[in-house]
């Protein structure tokens, strides 16, 4: 549990008091088009031929501990469709003035040990970190499960899109965030680009692990986000087509982007649980990930 007499300054205090002081946001989000929204079922299915042998069993790969020690907590942090959502919500534990935030999204198992430990692990790198929850509280622990909760999400993007509102929300009223980012893989890194689309002036990074991106030059042409993505070219749910369409329409929009696509990587090549893990690539892709945060969300080291 939350240890008030490790925290320092009222910022921390603030955030404790605030654990049912959720509010939903305004802003307009005209949906998906029929033809996205039976993409993104699609993508659901890709998903599972991806995943098909896949557990959600950590590994000593997902055990690394924090660079600093952290604090953490479950947090309500929204209200959708009238229930109450938690997320995991972490911090350097020295913090005393609000820090850049990272607004943490799971891939398809949900809200899990290892995506908590995932959230520790950056917030030691001097970041608030908010892992949210799109799967109303439910974890998957087998493919099937998954499935049917990423379908449920991604039948109900208003509700998805709400929750990632009322996070961004949390982290910059409550939390008083100076810039926020969004992260995420699979699901979530799709759900990571969904972020930068709902906050094109206002997000200071997004970073997209092999998520379901778009080409679609109106959709990205008024992002104003540095993009950072990783793909495999043997990721046989998001194609290498639909990355370098990506690629090619934030290139003729000018946009701030590093796409980099690693050979041989299948998908969840970053996830120490599947079976297409790769240290190599992974490790790589951490360390480019926390070198663009830092540009991005000018965290001084000293």
């Amino acid at each position: 549990m939350f240890d008030c007499s490790l925290a320092r300054g009222a910022v921390v205090a603030s955030l404790i008091g605030a654990l049912c002081a959720v509010s939903a946001c305004d802003k307009a989000d005209p949906g998906p088009t029929a033809e996205e929204q039976a993409a993104a079922v699609a993508n659901v299915e890709a998903m599972a031929r991806e995943h098909a042998e896949d557990t959600a069993e950590p590994s000593a790969a997902a055990e690394i501990d924090p660079q600093r020690a952290v604090l953490s907590e479950r947090m309500a942090y929204a209200e959708v469709d009238d229930e109450v959502v938690y997320g995991h919500f972490a911090f350097p534990a020295e913090m005393i003035e609000p820090l850049p935030a990272i607004i943490m999204i799971h891939e398809w198992w949900g809200l899990n040990d290892n995506i908590r430990a995932m959230a520790e692990r950056l917030a030691g790198e001097g970041y608030i970190v908010l892992a949210v929850d799109l799967f109303g509280g439910q974890i998957a622990t087998n493919p099937e499960a998954a499935r049917q909760l990423m379908l449920r999400a991604v039948e109900n993007p208003a509700s998805a899109s709400s929750n990632i509102e009322q996070a961004y929300s949390f982290v910059n009223v409550t939390a008083g965030a100076p810039r926020i980012a969004s992260l995420g893989w699979c699901f979530g890194g799709g759900w990571s680009l969904n972020t930068a689309m709902l906050f094109p002036d206002d997000l200071a990074a997004s970073v997209i692990y092999y998520g379901r991106v778009t080409g679609d030059e109106e959709k990205l042409r008024p992002l104003d986000v540095p993009i950072l993505g990783f793909f495999g070219d043997a990721d046989r749910g998001i194609s290498l087509e639909s990355v370098q369409e990506f690629e090619a329409a934030l290139q003729r929009l000018r946009k701030n982007h590093q796409i980099h696509v690693y050979p041989g990587a299948e998908h969840a090549f970053a996830n120490p649980t599947g079976n297409a893990y790769n240290a190599e690539f992974a490790d790589d892709a951490w360390q480019k990930t926390l070198d663009f945060l830092r540009q991005n969300l000018a965290v001084d080291d000293s």
